[in-house]
């Protein structure tokens, strides 16, 4: 299981790199701003997407990030 610190590191990478620094600033002073129910987002995460395409997604994500993983 990843730290906390991690988390947060690699978080604002990806933002960084997807939205920019000054987008994922902004981005996170959004998400600051309201209150985020996480379990009822998560409910609710793959609602327009079918088992099959779930499963697919799942495989493709376990076969790209398996090599990088470290198993304790």
């Amino acid at each position: 299981m990843k730290t906390d610190t991690l988390i947060r590191l690699e978080g604002m990478e990806v933002l960084s790199r997807h939205l920019g620094i000054v987008e994922a600033e902004r981005f996170i002073m959004l998400i600051q701003k309201e209150p985020f129910d996480y379990t009822k987002w998560q409910e609710h995460l793959f609602d327009d997407m079918s088992i099959e395409e779930l499963s697919k997604r799942a495989a493709e994500y376990r076969k790209n990030n398996m090599s990088t993983r470290n198993d304790t």
